[in-house]
């Protein structure tokens, strides 16, 4: 098989916490929970069970999954744990390469459009059925029936006729993808995609049981009508307070799956479950915010990079940021060290690039390392440009400046110092607005703002989905921004199949963004965990999702 993009590092949206209590319960072992029984003795039990026989990992989802339908879970909630109860074609395995999972061989024809995927002979679904064609034929038109009203279904408009059917403009028979026999699964795409073995990694892309999702449609509901395919099987869901995983003998690899169990709590406030970490309760843990300078050098402490990074908008249309220069002096005027070492204090990466670390090309080295830092602090660059942008507009004053941020301390903390470097390198006064998160997420799609905050996080494991963002007309563009050449080199990276020249070509992209500056980049972000002593193996990639195939506890 071919391998393309590898990536390293780990981490994507492990643990979701907002802010409730916790129910009581929630990270015991149910079957030794006891009313009368002191957290100290809770601890202490999980423990000895554990080391007395079963291997039972105690992990924490912060909430209620949305959905165990891998179409419609398309969120942090639910990925990580449909990604151990099911698998698609392709996987994320411990060097962080899409390589064969369920299916044990691909094909790829000359001109990179047709894939033809073998379904291993013993990959089985956790009660017996084998797996077979039929049930990913099922599965990927299910996501795109518009019907599901699946969130993911453009992940998979690359294949042919899918985005027609999803818009109603064409049929399920349309589609390119078809089972050839029980064990042959074939897929045809619009144009060769380097990123396509990456992108099906996703669970949107795992096969449903057809004949039991046909029998009783609401299969993926609770513990005993939920059946699927991955290391391990659901074998009890008590709703927004726990579900309990067992290791899945019917799985192809159940040899390489060293845990009995895993419990997961669903604790959705930072501090109780930093609490239920210290009493032995879990055996993960976010750090609260507020404890992460005390935490930062805790040997439980693990910190991963992540696929993704904060950074802020400009509209191009609105002046001054019509004018390259004027864009770019207020991007040199930010000095993202002093960001993320006195605002943020979270160990975050500085970001230099829109693409964040993570990535390695086919030389083997990192995509952010190779092309290097394309935005920097430059005070005096930044006064310069400012002078030369405000000459070519024929300003004598420059026009008001309004920078946006949604409501959040965090995001206030780092407008307020945003605005304070504005002043004392541009001589800028830069207003401050605060706004509601779901009218500012509204109102920034419809170009109201001229400064706006923002994030991005990727979808797929591939470069070229953070900066696909900045095409011409793009809902994820929100800047007004367009770009012939920059259109023209995103079309190309998609078409290329040379892996060499296909990598140089998203280096172009990041630099021409990065000299453009309709965005200006702020950090990457990361993940910190707390990780209990004797807890080995937990995957964790920049993009992806938490992976215990391959975990163990001592």
């Amino acid at each position: 098989m071919k391998k393309w993009l590898m990536f390293v590092a780990m981490a994507m949206l492990v643990f979701v916490l907002a802010a409730c209590t916790a129910n009581k319960e929630a990270g015991k072992d149910p079957e030794k929970t006891d009313a009368n029984t002191s957290s100290e003795d809770e601890g202490k039990e999980s423990g000895e069970e554990a080391s007395a026989g079963d291997k039972i990992l105690f992990m924490n989802n912060g909430q209620e999954p949305t959905s165990f339908d891998p179409s419609i879970g398309f969120d942090a909630v639910s990925w990580s744990a449909l990604n151990n109860i099911m698998e698609g074609l392709t996987r994320l395995d411990e060097n962080h390469q899409a390589v064969e999972a369920t299916a044990e061989k691909i094909d790829i024809s000359d001109d990179g459009l047709t894939y033809t995927f073998t379904i291993r002979d013993n990959a089985k679904w956790s009660n017996g059925d084998p797996v077979v064609a039929g049930d990913f034929v099922y599965a990927w038109k299910h996501m795109l029936n518009p019907d599901t009203a699946s969130p993911a279904s453009f992940l998979a408009y690359f294949i042919e006729g899918a985005e027609a059917y999803n818009n109603k403009e064409g049929t399920a028979d349309d589609v390119g993808i078809k089972a050839e026999d029980e064990k042959t699964f074939v897929v045809k795409l619009t144009a060769p995609n380097e990123a396509f073995l990456n992108i099906i990694t996703n669970p949107s892309f795992f096969p449903i049981n057809e004949k039991v999702a046909t029998a009783d449609p609401k299969w993926h509901a609770n513990a005993d009508t939920f059946v699927g395919n991955g290391p391990f099987k659901l074998t009890s869901w008590d709703h927004d307070v726990s579900f309990e995983f067992e290791k899945n003998e019917h799985y192809w690899d159940a040899d390489a799956v060293k845990l009995d169990k895993v419990h997961w709590a669903m604790v959705n406030d930072s501090n109780t479950a930093y609490q239920m970490y210290q009493a032995g309760e879990l055996d993960l843990s976010d750090v609260p915010s507020e404890l992460a300078a005390q935490l930062k050098d805790s040997d439980e402490l693990r910190v991963d990079d992540q696929a993704g990074l904060y950074f802020y908008r400009l509209n191009t249309s609105m002046e001054p940021f019509t004018n390259t220069k004027i864009r770019r002096a207020f991007g040199m005027a930010v000095d993202q060290e002093e960001i993320v070492q006195y605002v943020t204090k979270n160990g975050e990466k500085p970001a230099h690039g829109f693409v964040a670390y993570g990535f390695l090309g086919p030389d083997g080295k990192e995509f952010r390392d190779t092309v290097g830092d394309l935005i920097s602090y430059n005070p005096e660059e930044a006064k310069k440009l400012l002078e030369e942008g405000m000459k070519e507009e024929g300003y004598t004053e420059l026009p008001k400046v309004t920078l946006t941020y949604s409501t959040s301390e965090s995001h206030q903390a780092i407008a307020i110092a945003l605005q304070s470097k504005f002043k004392e390198v541009l001589g800028v006064d830069v207003e401050l607005q605060n706004v509601e998160g779901g009218v500012f997420a509204s109102e920034q799609k419809e170009f109201k703002y001229q400064m706006s905050r923002s994030s991005f996080l990727h979808d797929y494991a591939d470069p070229v989905n953070a900066l696909e963002s900045f095409i011409t007309g793009s809902s994820m563009n929100r800047t007004t921004w367009s770009n012939a050449e920059y259109d023209k080199l995103i079309e190309d990276i998609k078409n290329e199949t040379d892996e060499t020249k296909r990598w140089e070509l998203l280096q172009d992209a990041d630099r021409l963004l990065m000299e453009e500056m309709p965005v200006f980049p702020l950090y990457f972000y990361n993940q910190t965990t707390l990780e209990k002593p004797g807890v080995t193996g937990i995957l964790r990639h920049p993009v992806g999702y938490v992976d215990l195939k391959y975990a163990d506890k001592n």
